[in-house]
Protein backbone atom coordinates (compact mmCIF):
# COMPACT_ATOMS: atom_id res chain seq x y z
CA UNK A 1 0.00 0.00 0.00
CA UNK A 2 1.14 3.52 -0.73
CA UNK A 3 1.28 6.73 1.33
CA UNK A 4 -2.27 7.67 0.51
CA UNK A 5 -3.65 4.68 2.38
CA UNK A 6 -1.16 4.28 5.22
CA UNK A 7 -0.37 7.87 6.10
CA UNK A 8 2.92 9.77 6.19
CA UNK A 9 3.56 8.99 9.85
CA UNK A 10 3.57 5.25 9.23
CA UNK A 11 5.50 5.52 5.98
CA UNK A 12 8.51 7.35 7.38
CA UNK A 13 9.88 4.46 9.51
CA UNK A 14 9.47 2.12 6.55
CA UNK A 15 11.47 4.53 4.36
CA UNK A 16 14.27 4.66 6.93
CA UNK A 17 14.32 0.90 7.17
CA UNK A 18 14.52 0.61 3.39
CA UNK A 19 17.39 3.10 3.28
CA UNK A 20 19.28 1.15 5.92
CA UNK A 21 18.68 -2.02 3.97
CA UNK A 22 20.15 -0.42 0.85
CA UNK A 23 23.23 0.72 2.76
CA UNK A 24 23.76 -2.78 4.19
CA UNK A 25 23.44 -4.30 0.72
CA UNK A 26 25.93 -1.81 -0.71
CA UNK A 27 28.44 -2.55 2.06
CA UNK A 28 28.20 -6.28 1.31
CA UNK A 29 28.69 -5.53 -2.38
CA UNK A 30 31.69 -3.27 -1.67
CA UNK A 31 33.26 -5.98 0.51
CA UNK A 32 32.76 -8.50 -2.30
CA UNK A 33 34.47 -6.25 -4.84
CA UNK A 34 37.41 -5.70 -2.50
CA UNK A 35 37.67 -9.45 -1.90
CA UNK A 36 37.59 -10.17 -5.64
CA UNK A 37 40.29 -7.55 -6.23
CA UNK A 38 42.53 -9.15 -3.60
CA UNK A 39 41.89 -12.70 -4.79
CA UNK A 40 42.52 -11.55 -8.35
CA UNK A 41 46.17 -11.13 -7.43
CA UNK A 42 46.43 -14.85 -6.67
CA UNK A 43 46.52 -17.82 -9.06
CA UNK A 44 43.16 -19.50 -9.63
CA UNK A 45 44.53 -22.72 -8.09
CA UNK A 46 45.16 -20.86 -4.84
CA UNK A 47 41.66 -19.40 -4.85
CA UNK A 48 40.13 -22.82 -5.45
CA UNK A 49 42.21 -24.23 -2.59
CA UNK A 50 40.84 -21.48 -0.35
CA UNK A 51 37.33 -22.26 -1.61
CA UNK A 52 37.70 -25.90 -0.59
CA UNK A 53 38.80 -24.83 2.87
CA UNK A 54 35.76 -22.54 3.16
CA UNK A 55 33.55 -25.37 1.93
CA UNK A 56 34.81 -27.60 4.73
CA UNK A 57 34.16 -24.80 7.22
CA UNK A 58 30.64 -24.43 5.83
CA UNK A 59 30.08 -28.17 6.27
CA UNK A 60 30.99 -27.94 9.94
CA UNK A 61 29.18 -24.68 10.75
CA UNK A 62 26.00 -24.91 8.64
CA UNK A 63 24.31 -27.67 10.60
CA UNK A 64 20.89 -27.47 8.97
CA UNK A 65 22.37 -27.65 5.48
CA UNK A 66 24.69 -30.49 6.47
CA UNK A 67 21.80 -32.50 7.90
CA UNK A 68 19.72 -31.89 4.78
CA UNK A 69 22.55 -33.04 2.51
CA UNK A 70 23.08 -36.18 4.58
CA UNK A 71 19.34 -36.98 4.56
CA UNK A 72 19.11 -36.48 0.79
CA UNK A 73 22.17 -38.64 0.16
CA UNK A 74 20.98 -41.42 2.46
CA UNK A 75 17.58 -41.50 0.74
CA UNK A 76 19.16 -41.41 -2.73
CA UNK A 77 21.89 -44.00 -2.03
CA UNK A 78 20.37 -46.35 0.59
CA UNK A 79 23.10 -48.94 -0.02
CA UNK A 80 25.91 -46.60 1.05
CA UNK A 81 27.19 -46.28 4.60
CA UNK A 82 27.34 -43.08 6.65
CA UNK A 83 31.08 -42.59 6.06
CA UNK A 84 30.54 -42.54 2.27
CA UNK A 85 27.56 -40.20 2.62
CA UNK A 86 29.54 -37.73 4.72
CA UNK A 87 32.51 -37.81 2.33
CA UNK A 88 30.26 -37.04 -0.61
CA UNK A 89 28.37 -34.38 1.32
CA UNK A 90 31.56 -32.66 2.45
CA UNK A 91 32.94 -32.68 -1.09
CA UNK A 92 29.67 -31.24 -2.42
CA UNK A 93 30.06 -28.29 -0.03
CA UNK A 94 33.59 -27.76 -1.33
CA UNK A 95 32.26 -27.79 -4.88
CA UNK A 96 29.59 -25.26 -3.96
CA UNK A 97 32.13 -22.67 -2.81
CA UNK A 98 34.44 -23.49 -5.71
CA UNK A 99 31.57 -22.64 -8.05
CA UNK A 100 31.34 -19.16 -6.52
CA UNK A 101 35.03 -18.64 -7.31
CA UNK A 102 34.48 -19.99 -10.83
CA UNK A 103 31.69 -17.48 -11.52
CA UNK A 104 33.66 -14.48 -10.26
CA UNK A 105 36.84 -15.28 -12.19
CA UNK A 106 35.58 -16.85 -15.43
CA UNK A 107 35.63 -13.52 -17.37
CA UNK A 108 39.23 -12.89 -16.28
CA UNK A 109 40.38 -16.34 -17.35
CA UNK A 110 38.39 -17.54 -20.34
CA UNK A 111 38.43 -15.84 -23.73
CA UNK A 112 38.04 -16.72 -27.39
CA UNK A 113 41.78 -17.37 -27.67
CA UNK A 114 42.22 -19.82 -24.76
CA UNK A 115 38.92 -21.57 -23.98
CA UNK A 116 40.47 -24.94 -24.87
CA UNK A 117 42.77 -24.59 -21.85
CA UNK A 118 39.75 -24.77 -19.55
CA UNK A 119 37.23 -27.11 -21.19
CA UNK A 120 36.78 -30.29 -23.17
CA UNK A 121 33.64 -31.46 -25.00
CA UNK A 122 31.78 -34.73 -25.43
CA UNK A 123 28.96 -35.41 -27.91
CA UNK A 124 28.27 -31.73 -28.66
CA UNK A 125 28.69 -31.57 -32.45
CA UNK A 126 25.04 -32.11 -33.39
CA UNK A 127 23.95 -29.57 -30.79
CA UNK A 128 26.47 -27.06 -32.14
CA UNK A 129 25.26 -27.38 -35.74
CA UNK A 130 21.61 -27.10 -34.75
CA UNK A 131 22.32 -23.88 -32.85
CA UNK A 132 24.39 -22.48 -35.71
CA UNK A 133 21.44 -23.08 -38.04
CA UNK A 134 19.25 -21.02 -35.72
CA UNK A 135 17.16 -23.90 -34.43
CA UNK A 136 15.98 -23.03 -30.95
CA UNK A 137 16.87 -25.65 -28.37
CA UNK A 138 15.98 -26.19 -24.73
CA UNK A 139 19.30 -26.81 -22.98
CA UNK A 140 18.57 -28.48 -19.67
CA UNK A 141 20.86 -29.28 -16.76
CA UNK A 142 20.81 -29.49 -12.96
CA UNK A 143 22.56 -27.91 -10.00
CA UNK A 144 25.69 -29.84 -10.83
CA UNK A 145 29.33 -29.00 -11.43
CA UNK A 146 29.85 -25.58 -13.02
CA UNK A 147 26.49 -25.15 -14.73
CA UNK A 148 27.17 -21.40 -14.96
CA UNK A 149 30.04 -21.65 -17.44
CA UNK A 150 27.97 -23.29 -20.18
CA UNK A 151 25.94 -20.16 -20.91
CA UNK A 152 29.08 -18.03 -20.72
CA UNK A 153 30.89 -20.22 -23.26
CA UNK A 154 27.93 -20.35 -25.63
CA UNK A 155 27.78 -16.56 -25.60
CA UNK A 156 31.54 -16.42 -26.11
CA UNK A 157 31.21 -18.63 -29.21
CA UNK A 158 28.55 -16.31 -30.63
CA UNK A 159 25.48 -18.48 -30.08
CA UNK A 160 22.19 -16.84 -29.14
CA UNK A 161 21.51 -18.09 -25.63
CA UNK A 162 19.06 -16.97 -22.96
CA UNK A 163 19.31 -18.37 -19.45
CA UNK A 164 16.61 -18.18 -16.79
CA UNK A 165 17.85 -17.18 -13.33
CA UNK A 166 16.37 -15.95 -10.05
CA UNK A 167 17.66 -12.50 -9.07
CA UNK A 168 19.95 -12.45 -6.05
CA UNK A 169 18.55 -10.86 -2.90
CA UNK A 170 21.25 -8.18 -2.82
CA UNK A 171 20.46 -5.82 -5.72
CA UNK A 172 24.06 -4.59 -6.09
CA UNK A 173 25.55 -8.07 -6.06
CA UNK A 174 22.84 -9.19 -8.45
CA UNK A 175 23.73 -6.42 -10.91
CA UNK A 176 27.43 -7.32 -10.61
CA UNK A 177 26.92 -11.05 -11.14
CA UNK A 178 24.45 -10.43 -13.96
CA UNK A 179 27.11 -8.33 -15.69
CA UNK A 180 29.57 -11.22 -15.39
CA UNK A 181 27.03 -13.65 -16.79
CA UNK A 182 26.14 -11.41 -19.74
CA UNK A 183 29.66 -10.18 -20.47
CA UNK A 184 30.19 -12.44 -23.50
CA UNK A 185 26.72 -12.36 -25.03
CA UNK A 186 24.55 -14.61 -22.87
CA UNK A 187 21.24 -12.96 -21.93
CA UNK A 188 19.72 -13.50 -18.49
CA UNK A 189 15.94 -13.74 -18.12
CA UNK A 190 14.50 -12.87 -14.71
CA UNK A 191 12.77 -15.99 -13.40
CA UNK A 192 9.90 -13.91 -11.96
CA UNK A 193 8.72 -12.75 -15.39
CA UNK A 194 10.24 -15.34 -17.66
CA UNK A 195 7.15 -16.79 -19.36
CA UNK A 196 6.75 -14.23 -22.16
CA UNK A 197 10.47 -13.93 -22.92
CA UNK A 198 10.88 -17.70 -22.91
CA UNK A 199 8.24 -17.90 -25.63
CA UNK A 200 9.84 -15.12 -27.70
CA UNK A 201 13.42 -16.43 -27.61
CA UNK A 202 12.83 -19.42 -29.95
CA UNK A 203 11.26 -17.08 -32.51
CA UNK A 204 14.59 -15.27 -32.66
CA UNK A 205 16.45 -18.52 -33.29
CA UNK A 206 17.82 -18.45 -29.75
CA UNK A 207 18.23 -21.34 -27.34
CA UNK A 208 17.14 -21.39 -23.73
CA UNK A 209 19.29 -22.62 -20.85
CA UNK A 210 17.34 -23.89 -17.86
CA UNK A 211 18.09 -25.47 -14.50
CA UNK A 212 15.54 -28.27 -14.35
CA UNK A 213 15.90 -29.78 -10.88
CA UNK A 214 14.12 -27.27 -8.65
CA UNK A 215 11.09 -28.04 -6.51
CA UNK A 216 7.98 -26.79 -8.33
CA UNK A 217 5.47 -26.92 -5.50
CA UNK A 218 1.96 -28.33 -5.69
CA UNK A 219 1.44 -27.40 -9.35
CA UNK A 220 4.48 -29.26 -10.61
CA UNK A 221 4.68 -32.58 -12.41
CA UNK A 222 5.81 -35.39 -10.09
CA UNK A 223 8.46 -37.65 -11.63
CA UNK A 224 10.93 -40.13 -10.20
CA UNK A 225 14.31 -38.75 -9.12
CA UNK A 226 16.62 -41.07 -7.20
CA UNK A 227 13.72 -43.34 -6.27
CA UNK A 228 11.49 -40.59 -4.88
CA UNK A 229 8.77 -38.52 -6.48
CA UNK A 230 9.97 -34.96 -7.08
CA UNK A 231 7.83 -31.99 -8.08
CA UNK A 232 9.21 -30.57 -11.34
CA UNK A 233 8.26 -27.47 -13.33
CA UNK A 234 6.12 -28.27 -16.35
CA UNK A 235 7.19 -25.15 -18.30
CA UNK A 236 10.05 -26.93 -20.07
CA UNK A 237 7.81 -29.68 -21.41
CA UNK A 238 5.06 -27.19 -22.30
CA UNK A 239 7.52 -25.09 -24.29
CA UNK A 240 8.94 -28.18 -26.00
CA UNK A 241 5.50 -29.39 -27.09
CA UNK A 242 3.97 -26.03 -28.08
CA UNK A 243 7.09 -24.79 -29.90
CA UNK A 244 8.23 -28.18 -31.22
CA UNK A 245 11.65 -27.66 -29.62
CA UNK A 246 14.17 -30.42 -28.93
CA UNK A 247 15.29 -30.84 -25.32
CA UNK A 248 19.01 -31.41 -24.78
CA UNK A 249 20.33 -32.56 -21.41
CA UNK A 250 23.93 -31.61 -20.63
CA UNK A 251 26.38 -31.21 -17.79
CA UNK A 252 29.56 -29.28 -17.04
CA UNK A 253 31.67 -31.39 -14.69
CA UNK A 254 34.79 -30.19 -12.91
CA UNK A 255 37.90 -32.29 -13.51
CA UNK A 256 39.76 -32.81 -10.23
CA UNK A 257 40.28 -29.60 -8.28
CA UNK A 258 41.13 -27.55 -11.34
CA UNK A 259 39.43 -24.76 -13.20
CA UNK A 260 38.81 -27.22 -16.04
CA UNK A 261 35.50 -28.72 -17.12
CA UNK A 262 34.16 -31.59 -19.17
CA UNK A 263 31.02 -30.41 -20.97
CA UNK A 264 28.84 -33.16 -22.41
CA UNK A 265 25.42 -33.63 -23.99
CA UNK A 266 24.01 -36.85 -22.56
CA UNK A 267 20.46 -36.97 -23.95
CA UNK A 268 18.69 -35.38 -26.92
CA UNK A 269 14.88 -35.59 -26.85
CA UNK A 270 13.26 -34.82 -30.20
CA UNK A 271 9.58 -34.04 -30.99
CA UNK A 272 9.07 -37.32 -32.83
CA UNK A 273 9.80 -39.19 -29.60
CA UNK A 274 6.86 -37.70 -27.73
CA UNK A 275 4.47 -37.48 -30.71
CA UNK A 276 2.69 -40.74 -29.81
CA UNK A 277 2.85 -40.40 -26.03
CA UNK A 278 -0.45 -40.26 -24.15
CA UNK A 279 0.88 -37.59 -21.79
CA UNK A 280 3.85 -35.90 -23.50
CA UNK A 281 4.36 -33.37 -20.68
CA UNK A 282 4.80 -36.14 -18.11
CA UNK A 283 6.97 -38.20 -20.46
CA UNK A 284 9.34 -35.35 -21.41
CA UNK A 285 9.74 -34.28 -17.78
CA UNK A 286 10.47 -37.84 -16.68
CA UNK A 287 12.97 -38.34 -19.52
CA UNK A 288 15.14 -35.33 -18.85
CA UNK A 289 14.95 -35.87 -15.09
CA UNK A 290 16.17 -39.44 -15.58
CA UNK A 291 19.05 -38.14 -17.72
CA UNK A 292 20.04 -35.67 -14.98
CA UNK A 293 20.01 -38.47 -12.41
CA UNK A 294 22.27 -40.59 -14.62
CA UNK A 295 25.06 -38.03 -14.82
CA UNK A 296 24.72 -37.15 -11.12
CA UNK A 297 25.24 -40.83 -10.27
CA UNK A 298 28.51 -40.79 -12.23
CA UNK A 299 29.95 -38.25 -9.75
CA UNK A 300 27.51 -37.37 -6.96
CA UNK A 301 30.06 -35.11 -5.23
CA UNK A 302 29.30 -32.36 -7.75
CA UNK A 303 25.55 -32.19 -7.04
CA UNK A 304 23.85 -29.67 -4.73
CA UNK A 305 22.56 -32.13 -2.12
CA UNK A 306 21.90 -29.20 0.19
CA UNK A 307 18.95 -27.89 -1.80
CA UNK A 308 15.37 -28.98 -1.06
CA UNK A 309 14.68 -30.98 -4.21
CA UNK A 310 12.06 -33.20 -2.58
CA UNK A 311 10.40 -30.50 -0.47
CA UNK A 312 6.88 -30.92 -1.95
CA UNK A 313 5.29 -34.32 -1.56
CA UNK A 314 2.52 -35.82 -3.73
CA UNK A 315 -1.00 -35.59 -2.30
CA UNK A 316 -1.37 -39.36 -2.10
CA UNK A 317 1.86 -39.65 -0.12
CA UNK A 318 0.74 -36.96 2.32
CA UNK A 319 -2.65 -38.63 2.69
CA UNK A 320 -0.99 -41.97 3.41
CA UNK A 321 1.25 -40.32 6.02
CA UNK A 322 -1.77 -38.71 7.66
CA UNK A 323 -3.59 -42.05 7.86
CA UNK A 324 -0.56 -43.79 9.35
CA UNK A 325 -0.09 -40.96 11.83
CA UNK A 326 3.43 -40.03 10.68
Amino acid sequence: MGLESSGMTEAEPAAKKKKGHVVAEWLVYAALRVLVAILGLLPIETNLRLARFLGRCLWRLYGRGRRRAVENLQASFPDKDLAWVERVGLRSFEQLVMLAVDVLFTPYLVGRHNWRQYSTYVNVERCKWMMQEGQGLLLVTGHYGNFEIVGYLLGLFGFKIYSVARPLDNRFVDRYVRGIREQRGQKIIDKKGAADLMALAPEQGASLGLIADQDAGRKGIFVDFFGRRASTFKSIAVLAVTRNMPVLVAYSRRVGNRFFFEIAVTRMIFPEEWADKEDPLQWITAEYTKAIEQFVREDPTQYWWVHRRWKTRPREEMAASAVSGK
